[in-house]
């Protein structure tokens, strides 16, 4: 078996099936489908019942429910396939040959582990679809510094990605918003990633999704932010973009004091870098940081201060 598609369900029936057709008309067949089920009641297990006969599929519906992303992980553990690709219940594949050239392309570069695409948003409220060609210009970065992910997620969400089945990765349980980001940054294969420049996946976008709960939420962003750092060391502040992010997570939150950190739920340790932030941006008019320019120069002044006087990067 080559590939293998885990699909993390929770209700939400109608995407579900829509994720199955897409993959029923596949040209390319050597695949399994593995679906792990969150979902309280049947739907789901009646669902499939309808694909058991148009390929391998394993179906568990888990006893209790795992979340985000225990339940990605519970999919991932049950992989046979040479390759994993996680598809969320509300992704689909943009054509019957997306699959076709996810192989293809690992065939014609055997040295390469980790594999994204271009995908295509899909908007619920009728927005223009839009099409997502961020990481083409921006892959060349992760040769060297993959930690940039935490500035910009270029590559995209999990059902663009697809890598080798031998790495034992899995999600951090721990995180919610940026638990993509810190699972691409740790892949052993990321930093020769190879960037499919087709949209071979379509990404519902909808107000229900865990990243629309979690998106400008001080109480998610922070926390995990600080729980990053911490996991993978203040060192990767050295990149000024990933220092600009950091910065501006400050800013946006109007974090002016180390306990504005802690009330937003995070008990662990406040690196030097992040105390010499906040104190640099107190002694600034908040409303002055509100304009671009602005808090760039003050950011590049900061992160000039850190790096060669306080050396706290």
């Amino acid at each position: 078996m080559l590939i293998s598609i885990c699909i993390p369900a929770y209700r939400n029936v109608h995407f579900v099936r829509r994720l199955l057709d897409s993959i029923a008309i596949q040209t390319f067949t050597d695949f399994e489908v593995i679906i792990t089920d969150d979902s309280p009641g049947a739907e789901i297990s009646e669902l499939i019942e309808q694909y058991s006969n148009k390929f391998p599929l394993l179906y568990q519906k888990n006893p209790t429910a795992l979340g985000t992303p225990g339940n990605w992980n519970e999919g991932i553990s049950k992989a046979s396939g040479q390759w994993i690709k996680l598809m969320h219940h509300d992704d689909w594949f943009a054509s019957s040959n997306s699959l076709q050239q996810f192989a293809d392309n690992a065939l014609r570069h055997p040295n390469t582990s980790f594999f994204f695409s271009t995908y295509r948003n899909i908007y619920e409220d009728s927005s223009p679809p839009k099409d997502m060609f961020r990481g083409i210009a921006d892959s060349k970065k992760l040769s060297g510094h993959p930690e940039v992910l935490l500035a910009n997620n270029f590559i995209g969400p999990p059902s663009v990605v697809m890598y080798r089945n031998n790495s034992g990765l899995r999600y951090d349980a721990a995180l919610k918003w940026l638990v993509d980001m810190d699972f691409y940054i740790l892949h052993p294969g990321i930093r020769r990633a190879y960037c499919i420049k087709e949209p071979l996946v379509c990404i519902g976008v909808h107000a229900s999704q865990v990243t629309a709960s979690a998106f400008r939420n001080r109480t998610v962003e922070i926390p995990e932010y600080l729980y990053e750092l911490n996991k993978l060391g203040a060192g990767i502040l050295r990149h000024m973009l990933v220092f600009d992010a950091y910065w501006r997570l400050i800013r946006n939150f109007g974090v002016r004091k180390t306990e504005d950190i802690r009330e937003a739920g995070f008990n662990g340790n406040i690196p030097p870098v992040i105390v010499q932030m906040i104190q640099f941006q107190r002694r600034l008019p908040a409303v002055l940081l509100r304009f671009g320019l602005f808090s760039k120069l003050c950011m590049f002044a900061c992160y000039l201060y850190c790096s060669y006087f306080k050396r706290s990067v």
